[in-house]
C-alpha cells in the first residue's frame, strides 16, 4: 500500500462562479517536479503625498494568465501598463492544464510559445469507458498542415512562468514597459469622466493611483466586478468535482481519460490528465450526500487514488498528492465586459465548465481580442466604440462556447434524474452503436467565429477559406513555414494567386501600409506548390483577406473594388478621422 503525502496545501472551496480558490497565505510552496516557486517582493511607487503621479495608460487587476496575456498585448502595440497582483508568487497549484491550438497561436504572438512547446505534452485525442468497457475514443483534427499540436498539457504555474519571463525580456528591452507590481492588492476604484481612480494596498503601504483604463482579470471573486456591483448571471450545476493532481511516475500515454460509473466509484465519473514533470490530474465526481470537506481530507484522499490506481493497474507505483480542490461546474457570464473606463476578461468576466477546456482558453481570447483594440483606443488611433465590440464579440463566443460546454456537463454531471437514465442508456448502447457513442464527444474548444461582428465588412463570396469573422486555416507555405507566421499582432492584408496588382488598389495597398493602422502585406503569388494553399482559401482565380490583429477575417475579395479596402480597415478599426479628431 503506497501512502499518499500532502505536499502542498488544499485549496479552499470554490463555487460555480468562482472556481477554486487559492490556499492560505503562508509558507513559500514547495516545488513540484522541476518547478520551483519565486517569492517576489513588494514596491512602493515614487508618491507625492501618497498619490503616485502621472496617469498610466492601463492599468490590470490581476497578474494571472490572462492578466499577463494582456500586457503582452498591449505592449505588442507599444502600449504600457500596471498589473497589481495580490500574490507574490505565480499561482500555487496546476488549475488550468490543457492549452488549446488557438491559445497557442495567441501565445507565439506574445512571444512565448517556444517554452510552452518545450515544457507542455502534445496530446490528440482520449478514450471513454462505460464501468470497464470502452465506448468511445475521439480525435481532434490534426494533420500535416499543422504546426501546432491541437492541445498540450500544461500546468497553470509553468504557464504564468512563461508570460511571465517574457514580460522580463520585455522589460530588460524597454523598461517599464510591464510594470508588475507583487503582493498587491486593488482596494478602491472610482471612475471619472476620463479615467479611473485606484486604491492599491500592499505591505509596505498604501497608495493613490490613475489609469486611463481599467480591466478586471481578477478573477472568480474579482474584487473589480464587486466594486461595481455587478454579478455573473447563467447556469449553476449541483455536479462537484474534486481534483486530485498526484505525483506518478507512469508511463502511460498523453491522453484524456474518462470513466462512467466505474465500479471502483459507482455512479460517478472520474477523468484522468497526464501533465508534465509526472504529474497527473485525476477528477472525479462526487455523488449526492458526500460532503466535500470529507472527500478533502489526506486519508480520503488518498484511499480514492489508491483505489482508482490500482482499478487501472498502476496501484503499484508510488505516488503522492500534490494539489487538491474542489469544482462546481457553471455557465455564467456578466451581461456587458465594458462598463465606462473599465473592462473584464477572463474569470471576472464569466465563468466556463471545465469540460471542453474552455475557461483559460476562453481567458486567452478574450485577452487576445481586447488587447490590440484597447491599444487602438488608448493611442487615440481608434473611437472607444471599438471596446464596445469586445464586449459584444466576446459575449457571442461565450454563448457558443457554454452551449457546447453545457451539452458536456449535462452529460459528465447530470442535472436530474432524467438526463441519469438518458446517460445510462447511451453509454449502454456506445460500444456497439458508434452513432451513439458521439453523444459522449467532449466537445473540445476551437476558434469561435465572430458570425454578427459589427467590424466585418461586405465580401465577395467565395469557393472555399474563411468568412468574416471566422480565424484563417492554417496552410504550410515551405520548408519552416506556416501561414500563421504571417499573422501578427498588426492587420494584415493577404493577396493570394495574383500576378500584381492594378495600380488602384496598390496605391490603397501603400496608403494602408503608411496609414495609422500599419498595416502589413503578405503575397503569395501564382505557382503550382501553392495550389493546395489557394484551393483551401478559395483563391483560385485570386483573393484578397484582410485579417485583424487577433487573426480573425475582417473582409475577403476576389477583386477588391475601388475605396473597399480603406473603408474595410476603418470599420474594422473604428478609425477615428482627421474630421472626427
Amino acid at each position: 500500500m503506497n501512502t499518499a503525502v500532502l505536499t502542498s496545501p488544499a485549496a479552499r472551496p470554490g463555487d460555480a462562479a468562482t472556481g477554486p480558490l487559492p490556499p492560505a497565505a503562508g509558507a513559500l510552496p514547495p516545488s513540484v517536479g522541476d518547478f520551483r516557486y519565486t517569492r517576489f517582493a513588494p514596491m512602493l511607487p515614487p508618491l507625492e503625498h501618497g498619490v503616485e503621479t502621472g496617469r498610466h495608460p492601463v492599468v490590470i487587476a490581476g497578474g494571472g494568465p490572462v492578466g499577463m496575456a494582456l500586457a503582452l498585448g498591449l505592449a505588442n502595440h507599444g502600449v504600457r501598463s500596471v498589473i497589481l497582483e495580490a500574490d507574490d508568487t505565480v499561482c500555487v497549484g496546476s488549475r488550468a492544464a490543457c492549452i488549446s491550438r488557438r491559445s497557442l497561436e495567441i501565445v507565439e504572438r506574445l512571444g512565448a510559445v517556444r517554452s510552452f512547446l518545450a515544457k507542455g505534452l502534445p496530446w490528440t485525442g482520449g478514450r471513454s469507458f462505460y464501468k470497464t468497457e470502452e465506448v468511445f475514443r475521439f480525435e481532434m483534427p490534426h494533420d500535416e498542415r499543422q504546426k501546432l499540436p491541437p492541445m498540450i498539457n500544461l500546468e497553470q504555474y509553468y504557464i504564468e512562468q512563461y508570460l511571465l519571463d517574457e514580460i522580463v525580456r520585455r522589460n530588460a528591452a524597454e523598461p517599464g514597459l510591464i510594470d508588475i507590481r507583487w503582493g498587491t492588492e486593488l482596494t478602491g476604484l472610482a471612475q471619472e469622466p476620463d479615467g479611473v481612480s485606484l486604491q492599491a494596498r500592499n505591505a509596505l503601504g498604501s497608495y493613490a493611483l490613475n489609469a486611463a483604463w481599467l480591466v478586471g482579470c481578477d478573477g472568480g471573486q474579482s474584487f473589480v466586478r464587486k466594486s461595481l456591483d455587478l454579478s455573473l448571471e447563467g447556469t449553476g450545476y449541483e455536479g462537484r468535482y474534486v481534483i486530485i493532481d498526484i505525483e506518478l511516475h507512469s508511463t502511460y500515454p498523453t491522453e484524456r481519460r474518462a470513466w462512467f460509473d466505474p465500479p471502483w466509484n459507482p455512479g460517478s465519473t472520474v477523468l484522468m490528465h497526464r501533465q508534465p514533470d509526472d504529474i497527473w490530474r485525476i477528477d472525479y465526481q462526487l455523488r449526492a450526500g458526500q460532503s466535500t470537506e470529507e472527500a478533502l481530507k489526506p486519508d480520503a484522499v488518498a484511499e480514492f487514488v489508491q483505489r482508482h490506481l490500482d482499478a487501472i493497474g498502476e496501484g503499484h507505483l508510488p505516488w503522492k498528492t500534490v494539489w487538491t480542490s474542489v469544482y462546481r461546474a457553471g455557465a455564467m457570464t456578466l451581461q456587458s465586459y465594458r462598463h465606462g473606463r473599465v473592462l473584464f476578461a477572463g474569470n471576472a468576466a464569466h465563468a466556463m465548465p471545465i469540460f471542453g477546456v474552455r475557461g483559460l482558453n476562453s481567458g486567452f481570447d478574450d485577452a487576445d481580442n481586447l488587447a490590440w483594440k484597447l491599444a487602438l483606443v488608448a493611442r487615440g488611433v481608434s473611437g472607444d466604440a471599438l471596446l464596445d465590440s469586445y464586449s459584444q464579440e466576446r459575449i457571442a463566443a461565450f454563448h457558443i462556447n457554454a452551449e457546447s460546454a453545457m451539452r458536456s456537463t449535462e452529460f459528465m454531471s447530470p442535472p436530474s434524474r432524467g438526463f441519469d437514465l438518458l446517460r445510462e442508456a447511451a453509454l449502454s448502447l456506445a460500444g456497439a452503436h458508434r452513432g451513439i457513442a458521439n453523444l459522449i464527444n467532449p466537445r473540445q474548444t476551437q476558434a469561435v467565429h465572430y458570425e454578427d461582428s459589427a467590424l466585418s465588412s461586405e465580401s465577395e463570396p467565395l469557393p472555399a477559406g474563411p468568412r468574416p469573422g471566422e480565424t484563417l486555416p492554417e496552410q504550410p507555405l515551405g520548408p519552416g513555414l506556416h501561414l500563421t507566421d504571417w499573422i501578427g499582432p498588426q492587420f494584415t492584408v493577404l493577396v493570394l494567386n495574383t500576378e500584381r496588382p492594378d495600380s488602384a488598389f496598390e496605391a490603397e495597398l501603400a496608403a494602408a501600409q503608411a496609414g495609422p493602422l500599419k498595416a502589413v502585406l503578405r503575397t503569395l503569388p501564382p505557382s503550382a506548390a501553392h495550389r493546395p494553399v489557394f484551393e483551401a482559401l478559395g483563391a483560385q482565380e485570386g483573393a484578397v483577406y484582410l485579417l485583424r490583429p487577433d487573426g480573425h477575417v475582417a473582409a475577403r475579395w476576389r477583386r477588391v473594388p475601388p475605396g473597399a479596402l480603406a473603408q474595410a480597415l476603418a470599420r474594422a478599426s473604428a478609425l477615428v478621422t482627421k474630421e472626427a479628431a
